[in-house]
């Protein structure tokens, strides 16, 4: 792991329509970025906690944008966790895969004009997915969680939690229906990045926000 460190700044209850959550947000010297950590129930010392690790999407989490599924995996998640009545979402600040607002806004042009989401990425001179995962493992650290049950359909999330000395114990899939409006973007995540998922419920692939 990098020299990185973090600072648990503040806690706070938060009501939500999923149920009652802990709001904690966490700075680090290494960006200027606030970063949060939902929790319900007692985490500290825990085992195969079912945990999602979501990277910031404004235009999905905020404006219910259909172009990706990441509001919606929001939204699972925290369902998900409040089910089992014991959790954690991480709410890491790094949209569209690393690259900021900015430039996911000029993807989607492109990907209007044809380029699917990796090409657009690389048209303007970013990597695929630039997201880095030391944040979510300093603060599953803090939290005091000792293994987890990872929510993702992404192989390379789980490598890179491993990586950073997280034991990731089991994948939790989750399912979004696909729709004409995103059906490219995870036809490319999961044929470009590896995502394991199904589209429309009849293909299976399983040849990597999220």
């Amino acid at each position: 792991m990098t020299d990185w460190t973090i600072q648990r700044k503040v806690t706070t209850r938060i009501p939500t329509h999923y149920g009652t959550f802990q709001l904690m947000l966490f700075t680090g010297k290494h960006d200027d970025k606030q970063h949060l950590a939902f929790v319900m129930g007692d985490v500290n010392g825990s085992e195969n906690l079912l945990v999602r690790v979501h990277s910031e999407c404004f235009t999905g989490d905020v404006l219910g944008s259909l172009r990706c599924d990441c509001g919606q995996q929001l939204d699972r998640s925290l369902h998900m966790i409040a089910r089992a009545k014991r959790g954690a979402l991480l709410y890491l600040r790094q949209e569209g895969r690393g690259i900021g607002l900015l430039d996911k806004l000029r993807a989607y042009n492109l990907q209007d004009e044809g380029y699917d989401t990796v090409e657009a990425n690389l048209e303007l001179g970013h990597q695929a997915d630039e997201r880095d995962y030391t944040v979510a493992a300093l603060i599953l650290r803090d939290l005091g969680i000792r293994s987890v049950k990872l929510i993702t359909n992404n192989p390379k999330k789980i490598t890179e939690l491993r990586g950073l000395g997280i034991a990731v114990n089991q994948r939790v899939p989750i399912e979004i229906p696909a729709h004409p409006e995103n059906f490219n973007y995870l036809r490319t995540k999961v044929k470009r990045m590896n995502h394991l998922l199904q589209l429309s419920g009849r293909l299976q692939f399983s040849e990597d926000h999220a």
